[in-house]
């Protein structure tokens, strides 16, 4: 009788699959009825909140043609609102990333008496409806100022309300990053004899850059939209203090539905360019270190 010899088992093939895994990894974007469900009702509210009002808006500014469009945006008084905006919005941003970082560092490294009280003061911004934050602004650097200086229907009082209302944003981005960031990683730097800005440019900025950023976009696409505290504080005159939001209102109260849609549509974009151009500085600053 003859032995039959059966190879013992090997490691198995190159490129071979486990049973069961469908080809080309289809299989693991195989969703399950639940998550199929979730999915589905996440892009249906994403839509009705989202898709639908956006793509609204650039069908009302399609609506004139491109020449009305590009007419609209290259208006001089238009231009000069959406530039002041940009401009004050892009200011602020810078500020609020460089203070809001300093804010939340003090607030997660450092004790003092009353912590607690700013870290509360800091949500004010948030809770307070912004007409009411420029009521506040109003009250103590208008015309009736308690001390005397009156920043009203001036750029310094549209970029001090922008501050105002986008001081948070950065500030709680930062602070959680920073109480998770681990101390033993610092000590370590410090023990093999790296200065304090070594290690905060090599050690800690890395990590904190993506949640500046995401705080500054947060900010900046705030501040070009701001209206409420704005319209007690600008004072809305062309070609000095006017802004883009206050200029679609007039756009608005004169039926002009499509020149309001139109500078909209430009604010997203710039919005949506800004965002990205962030994430893409602090990927590249997060990976160079």
């Amino acid at each position: 009788m003859t032995d039959t010899l059966v190879a013992p088992p090997g490691p198995a093939p190159t490129g071979s699959r486990p049973s069961g895994t469908a080809k080309g990894g289809a299989g693991l974007l195989r969703l399950t009825p639940t998550s199929s469900l979730g999915l589905g009702v996440a892009l249906v509210w994403f839509s009705v909140l989202v898709l639908l009002p956006l793509a609204a808006v650039v069908g009302a500014a399609a609506e004139g043609g491109l020449d009305r469009f590009w007419g609209t945006l290259t208006d001089a008084q238009t231009f000069a609102a959406l530039r002041l905006t940009v401009l004050e919005a892009l200011a602020v941003t810078a500020v609020n990333a460089v203070i809001g970082t300093i804010v939340a560092w003090v607030l997660v490294r450092d004790q003092f008496p009353g912590k607690r009280i700013l870290d509360v003061v800091i949500d004010i911004p948030f809770a307070l409806p912004t007409i009411v934050a420029g009521l506040v602004l109003l009250s103590l650097w208008g015309p009736e100022s308690p001390v005397g200086i009156n920043i009203v229907n001036t750029q310094q009082g549209i970029f001090l309300a922008l501050l105002f209302v986008t001081l948070p944003f950065v500030v709680r981005t930062v602070q959680p990053v920073l109480i998770e960031l681990d101390a033993d990683v610092e000590e370590a730097a410090a023990s093999l004899g790296a200065s304090r800005m070594t290690t905060f440019r090599r050690v800690i900025l890395p990590s904190l850059v993506p949640a500046i950023a995401a705080g500054s976009s947060l900010g900046f696409a705030r501040a070009i939209s701001e209206f409420g505290s704005l319209v007690l504080i600008s004072g809305n005159t062309p070609y000095e203090t006017e802004v883009a939001s206050l200029k679609i209102l007039k756009f608005l109260e004169g039926d002009n539905q499509a020149g309001a849609a139109a500078v909209a549509v430009l604010l997203l974009a710039v919005a949506i360019v800004t965002i990205v151009l962030l994430d893409v500085i602090s990927r590249r600053v997060a990976r160079r270190g």
